[in-house]
């Protein structure tokens, strides 16, 4: 008889720590930390700077692959995120996995975290959180297996090409970056992904499974098939980047930008965030889903589906159409799915004496993130209440909104935030009809309340 190692004595293991009990009503969740990796640059200062001053980040493909391809507009991230990450770390993960521990790592240390991880934080691991929304994370890791075993055999195949294709990747590889152990989750809804790992997040901090949640998107499908696939089903713009080829709520829109990055909101209870004395941007108010169930690819054009997302978002925020302030919009540029977005926020949000609600679309700027657009687009929301600041939208300038959009359109340049009211909403749709929507709350910037 061997003995029994000691790993698998009962006395062996680690005690269970009791788990703190849960709330007995919902907790506030605030937003202490940003991070963002896009075609405007690396990090969160190059993303604000390039939207107010209205700079597009849609570049040429030129790469031998892209040659032959009808459209070779993209929104690229202008780094290799590889070389700011360790070499041993960047050649474990995928593209998108590198745009989302690089951003990740920027939130974390903008909630004023050490950059070492949860324990040199003061932090429990287990009471941390990641939520990332992605589709496919990075495509080009399994076409590149498949080329090999095709080209070379079986033996040419990386034994990481499998862990390193998971949409999965990037949430796993955040929470070994910072040694996250109380949950590391994967949402994948398409276009609304982001957003929606976000809504996921908030409602994980606020009935008590976690108090810290890093939460957002990343994306890295700028790949010669998704491509030609997009293309295929007409859906791009087949204008070169030098055109402004991304044109939200315009009249001569022709369909969206592929593009591909990341963005993080690192989320706390607010209890949390007031008791280490952290800076607080806003709070994330609510969330609201719904489903079109009306095609594989095209929009609902009622906006029925996407009108229901925005009255469970404005309900889980207890708040009313007149709260809001500002819509940063989905607005992809292409024909029925920006009407079918307008007609949603028309339909319930303008009421009659009311301001109208000033919207601002970004995919003319950073072209369409895909599972990384949620997030993106919720850290320039968060800026936009943060600085009172409207961006403004490129790629529909004066006169060249198309007039069955009939909403106001920020353009030209940036316009201050109204001072009635406090919510800001970010909305995400994805294929198939996937619809959510983030609420966030402007707080004081004297009190933080």
């Amino acid at each position: 008889m061997h003995p029994e190692p000691d790993a698998f004595k009962p006395d062996a293991f680690e005690p269970d720590v009791p788990e703190p009990p849960r709330p007995t009503t919902p907790r506030r969740v605030v937003v202490t930390g940003l991070g963002a990796v896009t075609p405007l640059g690396v990090g969160v200062a190059d993303l604000w700077l390039g939207l107010l001053e209205g700079r597009c980040g849609i570049r040429e493909l030129t790469g031998e692959e892209f040659t032959g391809l009808p459209v070779r507009a993209a929104g690229t991230v202008p780094v290799d995120p590889a070389g700011l990450l360790p070499r041993p770390q960047a050649r474990r993960m995928n593209r998108a996995a590198q745009f989302g521990v690089l951003a990740a790592r920027e939130a974390w240390r903008d909630a004023g975290f050490d950059g070492s991880g949860t324990e040199a934080s003061g932090l429990a691991p287990d009471r941390v959180g990641v939520s990332v929304g992605a589709i496919l994370g990075d495509a080009s890791v399994l076409v590149g297996g498949d080329r090999r075993l095709r080209e070379r055999g079986p033996r040419a195949v990386s034994p990481l090409t499998t862990p390193m294709t998971v949409p999965s990747q990037a949430a796993s590889q955040i929470s070994l970056a910072l040694r996250i152990t109380g949950e590391a989750r994967t949402v994948t809804s398409a276009c609304a992904s982001g957003t929606e790992a976000i809504g996921q997040a908030i409602d994980r901090i606020r009935y008590g499974h976690v108090d810290v949640a890093l939460a957002g998107g990343a994306e890295a499908v700028v790949t010669p098939a998704i491509m030609a696939s997009f293309a295929a089903m007409r859906a791009l713009s087949t204008r070169p980047a030098g055109e402004l080829p991304s044109r939200p709520f315009a009249r001569d829109r022709d369909g969206f930008v592929n593009g591909e990055g990341a963005g993080f909101l690192l989320l706390e209870s607010e209890e949390h965030a007031r008791a280490r004395g952290a800076r607080v941007y806003c709070e994330a108010a609510g969330w609201g889903l719904s489903a079109d169930a009306h095609h594989m690819a095209a929009p609902d054009p009622s906006g029925t589906g996407v009108a229901l997302a925005l009255r469970r978002a404005l309900r889980d925020a207890g708040a009313r159409p007149a709260d809001v302030i500002h819509v940063n919009a989905h607005a992809t540029a292409t024909i029925d799915g920006d009407l079918a977005e307008a007609n949603a926020l028309r339909t319930v949000l303008d009421t009659p004496g009311a301001p109208r609600v000033p919207v601002t679309a970004l995919k003319g700027h950073l072209g369409h993130l895909q599972g990384a657009a949620g997030g993106v687009e919720a850290v320039a929301t968060v800026l936009t209440l943060h600085h009172g600041t409207i961006p403004p939208t490129i790629g529909c300038a004066e006169g060249e909104q198309d007039e069955a959009i009939d909403l106001d359109v920020v353009r030209g340049a940036p316009r201050p935030l109204p001072d009635h009211g406090d919510l800001a909403l970010s909305n995400s749709f994805g294929f198939g009809g996937h619809n959510a929507v983030l609420a966030l709350r402007r707080v004081s910037r004297e009190t933080g309340s």
